[in-house]
C-alpha cells in the first residue's frame, strides 16, 4: 500500500508498517498537541484502516510514534462502535478469558487463537482534548486490547506461547510481506 488519497474522503491512505518494523516493537510516545496535524493523522487511520478492511488501527501501524488508535468495530451483539482515542489507557481488562482468532493489519492474511479478557475499558481523550470512556464487550473488547498492546510496542504474536506462536512466526517469515535480510 502506498500513500494515496481515496476519493470523497480527506484521509490519506499511508503504508502499514509490518511486523519486524523497529516502530511496532517500540511504546508509542503521547500526544501533546492537538490541532490540526492530529485531525489529519485521524482522518489518515481511518482512510488507512478502511482501505486495508480492519477494524481497528493504532498510529504506529503507519509508522507514527504517538498513542492514537482508531476503530469501527462491532460487538459481540452485532453493536458497532466508531471513534478514536488519544493517550488511551486500559484501564480495565477483566471478565472471562477467551481464547479467540485474531489477526493485524501488520501480519496481512495470518490469525491464531490469542487470549483476550471478554470485558476491556480504554480512557483517554479525543483529537479536540475531550475526556472519553470506551467500555467494550467481546470482540470489541478484544479490538481495545488489541490496538493498547500496539501503542506499548506489542503485537498479538507476543501473547502466544508455544506451538501456536511457532506456526504463526513461521508463516510470516515465509509471507509474501516478510522482510528479507
Amino acid at each position: 500500500m502506498r500513500n494515496r488519497p481515496i476519493p470523497g474522503s480527506s484521509g490519506i491512505v499511508r503504508t502499514m508498517t509490518l511486523l519486524g518494523d523497529p516502530v511496532l516493537h517500540a511504546p508509542c510516545e503521547p500526544v501533546t498537541e492537538f490541532g490540526p496535524s492530529l485531525a489529519r493523522l485521524v482522518e489518515d487511520m481511518f482512510a488507512t484502516m478502511y482501505e486495508a478492511r480492519g477494524v481497528g488501527l493504532a498510529a504506529n501501524q503507519i509508522g507514527v510514534r504517538s498513542r492514537v488508535f482508531v476503530f469501527d468495530c462491532p460487538d459481540d451483539e452485532g453493536v458497532r462502535h466508531l471513534g478514536h482515542v488519544v493517550n488511551p489507557v486500559l484501564v480495565e481488562a477483566d471478565g472471562v478469558t477467551v481464547r479467540g482468532s485474531e489477526g493485524c493489519l501488520s501480519l496481512p492474511g495470518l490469525e491464531a487463537g490469542t487470549p483476550r479478557f471478554d470485558h476491556a475499558v480504554v480512557e483517554g481523550v479525543t483529537m479536540t482534548g475531550e475526556p472519553v470512556r470506551i467500555d467494550g464487550t467481546g470482540f470489541f473488547a478484544r479490538c481495545l486490547q488489541h490496538e493498547c498492546d500496539h501503542l506499548e510496542g506489542r503485537v498479538y504474536t507476543d501473547r502466544l506461547t508455544g506451538l501456536r506462536r511457532a506456526r504463526v512466526l513461521r508463516a510470516a517469515r515465509r509471507a509474501p510481506w516478510a522482510r528479507n535480510g
